[in-house]
Protein backbone atom coordinates (compact mmCIF):
# COMPACT_ATOMS: atom_id res chain seq x y z
CA UNK A 1 0.00 0.00 0.00
CA UNK A 2 1.38 3.40 -1.01
CA UNK A 3 1.17 6.27 1.48
CA UNK A 4 0.23 9.52 -0.30
CA UNK A 5 2.15 12.50 1.10
CA UNK A 6 1.72 16.28 0.88
CA UNK A 7 4.84 18.41 1.51
CA UNK A 8 4.50 22.05 2.57
CA UNK A 9 7.51 24.32 3.08
CA UNK A 10 8.11 27.90 1.93
CA UNK A 11 11.76 27.10 1.18
CA UNK A 12 11.72 25.58 -2.29
CA UNK A 13 15.10 23.87 -2.09
CA UNK A 14 14.25 22.10 1.16
CA UNK A 15 10.81 21.06 -0.06
CA UNK A 16 12.05 19.73 -3.38
CA UNK A 17 14.96 17.87 -1.76
CA UNK A 18 12.56 16.22 0.69
CA UNK A 19 10.24 15.27 -2.17
CA UNK A 20 13.11 13.61 -4.02
CA UNK A 21 14.31 11.72 -0.95
CA UNK A 22 10.85 10.52 0.10
CA UNK A 23 10.18 9.55 -3.52
CA UNK A 24 12.97 6.97 -3.25
CA UNK A 25 10.91 5.03 -0.69
CA UNK A 26 8.88 2.23 -2.30
CA UNK A 27 5.82 2.79 -0.10
CA UNK A 28 5.71 6.62 -0.19
CA UNK A 29 4.47 8.91 -2.95
CA UNK A 30 4.62 12.71 -2.80
CA UNK A 31 1.33 13.63 -4.48
CA UNK A 32 1.47 17.41 -3.92
CA UNK A 33 3.67 20.26 -2.74
CA UNK A 34 2.81 23.68 -1.31
CA UNK A 35 4.84 26.80 -0.57
CA UNK A 36 2.53 28.38 2.03
CA UNK A 37 0.07 27.37 4.72
CA UNK A 38 -2.94 28.62 2.77
CA UNK A 39 -1.81 26.74 -0.33
CA UNK A 40 -1.18 23.61 1.74
CA UNK A 41 -4.72 23.65 3.09
CA UNK A 42 -6.27 24.17 -0.33
CA UNK A 43 -4.15 21.46 -1.97
CA UNK A 44 -4.77 18.99 0.87
CA UNK A 45 -8.53 19.39 0.59
CA UNK A 46 -8.23 18.82 -3.16
CA UNK A 47 -5.92 15.78 -3.32
CA UNK A 48 -6.72 14.34 0.16
CA UNK A 49 -3.30 12.94 1.11
CA UNK A 50 -2.80 10.29 3.78
CA UNK A 51 -0.10 12.35 5.53
CA UNK A 52 0.71 16.07 5.43
CA UNK A 53 4.29 17.06 6.29
CA UNK A 54 4.12 20.74 7.26
CA UNK A 55 6.82 23.28 7.99
CA UNK A 56 5.98 25.06 11.25
CA UNK A 57 6.80 28.57 10.08
CA UNK A 58 5.29 29.40 6.71
CA UNK A 59 4.64 33.14 6.52
CA UNK A 60 2.58 32.88 3.35
CA UNK A 61 2.95 35.01 0.27
CA UNK A 62 1.25 37.95 1.97
CA UNK A 63 3.44 37.62 5.05
CA UNK A 64 0.51 36.67 7.27
CA UNK A 65 -0.61 33.24 6.12
CA UNK A 66 -1.36 30.13 8.13
CA UNK A 67 1.51 28.45 9.95
CA UNK A 68 1.90 24.67 9.98
CA UNK A 69 0.00 24.20 13.24
CA UNK A 70 -2.93 26.29 12.00
CA UNK A 71 -3.05 24.18 8.83
CA UNK A 72 -3.06 21.05 11.00
CA UNK A 73 -5.95 22.44 13.06
CA UNK A 74 -7.98 23.01 9.91
CA UNK A 75 -7.18 19.56 8.53
CA UNK A 76 -8.14 17.89 11.82
CA UNK A 77 -11.71 19.13 11.36
CA UNK A 78 -11.99 19.19 7.57
CA UNK A 79 -9.88 16.17 6.55
CA UNK A 80 -9.64 13.95 9.65
CA UNK A 81 -8.23 11.03 7.67
CA UNK A 82 -5.03 12.99 7.01
CA UNK A 83 -2.34 12.65 9.69
CA UNK A 84 -0.10 15.70 10.18
CA UNK A 85 3.63 15.90 10.85
CA UNK A 86 5.31 19.21 11.78
CA UNK A 87 8.96 19.76 10.88
CA UNK A 88 10.72 22.83 12.22
CA UNK A 89 14.05 24.54 12.69
CA UNK A 90 12.54 26.28 15.75
CA UNK A 91 11.47 23.51 18.11
CA UNK A 92 10.31 25.63 21.03
CA UNK A 93 8.31 24.16 23.92
CA UNK A 94 5.22 26.26 23.27
CA UNK A 95 5.13 25.18 19.64
CA UNK A 96 5.16 21.49 20.58
CA UNK A 97 2.30 21.94 23.03
CA UNK A 98 0.28 23.89 20.46
CA UNK A 99 0.93 21.19 17.88
CA UNK A 100 -0.17 18.34 20.13
CA UNK A 101 -3.28 20.26 21.13
CA UNK A 102 -4.08 20.67 17.43
CA UNK A 103 -3.93 16.92 16.87
CA UNK A 104 -0.51 16.80 15.20
CA UNK A 105 0.84 13.22 15.33
CA UNK A 106 4.49 13.88 14.50
CA UNK A 107 6.86 16.67 15.53
CA UNK A 108 10.54 16.68 14.62
CA UNK A 109 13.40 19.07 13.84
CA UNK A 110 14.64 19.75 10.32
CA UNK A 111 17.97 18.28 11.37
CA UNK A 112 16.33 14.83 11.22
CA UNK A 113 17.43 12.49 8.43
CA UNK A 114 15.22 11.66 5.46
CA UNK A 115 15.10 8.06 6.72
CA UNK A 116 13.75 9.27 10.08
CA UNK A 117 11.11 11.41 8.38
CA UNK A 118 10.05 8.50 6.19
CA UNK A 119 9.66 6.29 9.26
CA UNK A 120 7.67 8.99 11.07
CA UNK A 121 5.33 9.25 8.06
CA UNK A 122 4.74 5.50 8.29
CA UNK A 123 4.22 5.68 12.05
CA UNK A 124 1.59 8.43 11.95
CA UNK A 125 -0.15 6.76 9.02
CA UNK A 126 -0.56 3.66 11.17
CA UNK A 127 -2.14 5.82 13.86
CA UNK A 128 0.96 6.18 16.02
CA UNK A 129 2.80 9.26 17.25
CA UNK A 130 6.38 10.48 17.11
CA UNK A 131 7.79 13.44 19.04
CA UNK A 132 11.48 14.19 18.97
CA UNK A 133 12.75 13.17 22.47
CA UNK A 134 14.85 16.31 23.03
CA UNK A 135 11.97 18.62 22.09
CA UNK A 136 9.64 16.66 24.37
CA UNK A 137 12.05 16.95 27.31
CA UNK A 138 12.40 20.71 26.78
CA UNK A 139 8.63 21.15 26.64
CA UNK A 140 8.13 19.24 29.87
CA UNK A 141 10.81 21.21 31.73
CA UNK A 142 9.56 24.57 30.43
CA UNK A 143 6.04 24.18 31.81
CA UNK A 144 2.98 26.01 30.51
CA UNK A 145 2.86 29.64 29.46
CA UNK A 146 1.99 31.94 32.39
CA UNK A 147 0.37 34.41 29.98
CA UNK A 148 -3.35 34.71 29.37
CA UNK A 149 -4.46 34.51 25.69
CA UNK A 150 -5.05 38.29 25.63
CA UNK A 151 -1.62 39.02 27.15
CA UNK A 152 -0.05 36.78 24.50
CA UNK A 153 -1.93 38.58 21.73
CA UNK A 154 -0.87 42.02 22.93
CA UNK A 155 2.74 40.92 23.48
CA UNK A 156 2.87 39.48 19.98
CA UNK A 157 1.62 42.77 18.55
CA UNK A 158 4.34 44.54 20.55
CA UNK A 159 7.11 42.25 19.29
CA UNK A 160 7.94 44.41 16.25
CA UNK A 161 8.32 47.53 18.41
CA UNK A 162 4.92 49.06 17.61
CA UNK A 163 3.85 51.95 19.89
CA UNK A 164 1.06 51.40 22.41
CA UNK A 165 -1.43 53.44 20.37
CA UNK A 166 -0.91 51.25 17.29
CA UNK A 167 -1.18 48.04 19.34
CA UNK A 168 -4.41 49.37 20.86
CA UNK A 169 -5.84 50.08 17.41
CA UNK A 170 -4.89 46.65 16.03
CA UNK A 171 -6.19 44.83 19.11
CA UNK A 172 -9.35 46.96 19.40
CA UNK A 173 -8.43 47.92 22.96
CA UNK A 174 -7.83 51.19 24.79
CA UNK A 175 -4.18 52.29 25.22
CA UNK A 176 -4.57 51.98 28.99
CA UNK A 177 -5.73 48.37 28.71
CA UNK A 178 -2.80 47.58 26.41
CA UNK A 179 -0.37 49.06 28.97
CA UNK A 180 -1.97 46.94 31.70
CA UNK A 181 -1.60 43.76 29.64
CA UNK A 182 2.01 44.57 28.77
CA UNK A 183 2.84 45.38 32.40
CA UNK A 184 1.27 42.10 33.54
CA UNK A 185 3.19 40.11 30.92
CA UNK A 186 6.48 41.77 31.88
CA UNK A 187 5.88 40.92 35.55
CA UNK A 188 4.86 37.31 34.89
CA UNK A 189 7.91 36.68 32.71
CA UNK A 190 10.31 38.38 35.11
CA UNK A 191 11.41 40.65 32.28
CA UNK A 192 13.09 44.06 32.45
CA UNK A 193 10.71 45.63 29.91
CA UNK A 194 8.26 44.70 27.18
CA UNK A 195 11.01 44.10 24.60
CA UNK A 196 12.68 41.65 26.99
CA UNK A 197 9.29 40.04 27.63
CA UNK A 198 8.68 39.64 23.89
CA UNK A 199 12.07 38.00 23.46
CA UNK A 200 11.46 35.57 26.32
CA UNK A 201 7.95 34.65 25.13
CA UNK A 202 9.15 34.15 21.56
CA UNK A 203 12.11 32.01 22.67
CA UNK A 204 9.72 29.74 24.57
CA UNK A 205 7.24 29.54 21.69
CA UNK A 206 4.51 31.24 23.73
CA UNK A 207 3.89 33.89 21.05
Amino acid sequence: MTIRVLLADDENLIREALAQMLGLEDDLEVVAQAASGSEALAVALKVQPDVAVLDLQMPGRDGAGLDGIEVAEELASRLPGCACVIVTSHGRPGHLKRALAAGVRGFLPKTSSAATLAEVVRTVHRGGRHVDPELAAEAISAGDSPLTPRESDVLELAADGAPVEEIARRAALSPGTVRNYLSSAVTKLGAANRHDACATARRMGWI
